[in-house]
């Protein structure tokens, strides 16, 4: 066997291994023999928000189990087809069975930074925002694109999205947008893409077709579980209902039952206008109480966020990636140095590369933080 092949199966053994860790494999039985006779409770729907909690964890458990067992089984199908390829002189079935590890090396690499989102709300639910920026119609448009690229991209995952509020903009795209992103490690996965979003491209509002460059923001915090307590004081918040104005469709509201909370000591706004006033209300205080303790880890993560801060360019703020369409094809994020000329594949929700880069890094730094503690 080749040493680079050698070095491959090392590769995915160590990833694999990882994975085992991080589930606690050996239990794993056990654990899914618990959830089993739980989900057979007469009662478990008494009480529906635990229940699809307690359905979300078996599911996360049995998505594990039988990804790492089935990466197993390909690393061992693939090692016995080189090994007998070998054996009988057939080259065209060594050569399939190598190609088939590399691609297993990369997937169980995927897998093995998934398995690293151990953060005190990774596994959460998350709500996403994106703003446009200076630059009227052309940022509305970018914004509505990032947007669309983000709900592709969670549909990719199996992800639910919900759409929280949403503003137009004057004559194309939106203002800005928010949706309540639903499923295991959803804030995990999207936490790396806070920050300003660049795009260079022929603007198809300017007649002259001259290179226009426009700037949008996204902001990802995590949704609070029940067991997090957030306190926040009536005397603290300001609640205005307003009339919602969206882009039209299903999502028109045509009452004033949208919600507007205004936290006054920090000046958070946080807005829903999808349902009714109590519902919306409702979603409002949550999503308030998820930025209020997105502040908490920011202060605890100080450090981390001032280093991916300091990448930036002066004067573009946070901003964390460029997305270039003329003159040439590119997508670069300006922390990791990840980069791709598949843009239309990036716009349409091929964003995992971009934030296993990210999680990558991240990682990379807290270890290299955490053996500088022990020094």
């Amino acid at each position: 066997m080749r040493a680079e092949t050698q070095s491959t199966i090392e590769a995915i053994e160590k990833s694999l291994e990882l994975l085992r860790q991080r589930m606690d494999y050996e239990t794993a039985a056990y654990r899914m023999e618990e959830f089993n006779a739980r989900v057979e409770d007469p009662t478990l729907w008494d009480d529906p928000e635990n229940a699809q909690k307690l359905m979300r964890e078996r599911q996360a458990l049995l998505d594990a189990v039988g990804r790492h067992d089935g990466m197993q089984q390909d690393l061992s199908d693939n090692r016995e087809l080189i090994e007998l390829g070998e054996m009988e002189g057939d080259d065209e079935v060594v050569k399939d069975a190598e190609a088939a590890l590399s691609a297993l090396r990369a997937k169980a690499g995927a897998a093995e930074i998934e398995a690293l989102l151990n953060g005190e709300a990774d596994a959460n639910d998350t709500f996403l925002e994106v703003n446009s920026g200076a630059g009227g119609t052309e940022s509305c448009d970018w914004a509505s694109m990032l947007a669309r690229m983000y709900v592709r991209w969670a549909e990719k995952k199996g992800y639910k999205v919900e759409l929280q509020s949403e503003s137009a903009g004057e004559e194309a795209g939106i203002k800005s947008a928010s949706y309540k992103i639903t499923g295991h490690n959803a804030y995990g996965w999207l936490k790396s893409e806070s920050g300003v979003h660049r795009l260079v491209r022929i603007s198809p509002y300017d007649s002259a077709a001259r290179r226009h460059t426009s700037f949008s923001s996204v902001w990802v915090y995590p949704v609070v579980d029940d067991n997090i307590e957030i306190e926040v004081s009536p005397s603290d918040i300001r609640i205005d209902t307003y009339r919602s104005s969206g882009a039209g469709g299903q999502h028109v509201n045509t009452t004033d039952s949208a919600v507007r909370i205004t936290h006054i000591p920090t000046g958070i706004v946080v807005t829903s206008s999808e349902k009714s006033q109590h519902q919306n209300r409702d979603i409002a205080m949550k999503a308030l109480k998820s930025r209020l303790y997105q502040q908490e880890l920011d202060r605890r993560n100080a450090a981390i966020n001032e280093a991916h801060e300091a990448k930036g360019e002066a004067g573009w703020g946070n901003q964390i990636r460029s997305y270039v369409l003329q003159p040439y094809q590119m997508v670069k994020d300006l922390r990791t140095g990840h980069e791709t000329s598949d843009t239309q594949g990036v716009l349409n929700g091929d964003l995992d590369a971009f934030m296993a880069a990210t999680l990558a890094m991240d990682v990379a730094g807290k270890s290299r933080a955490d053996a500088n503690a022990e020094e």
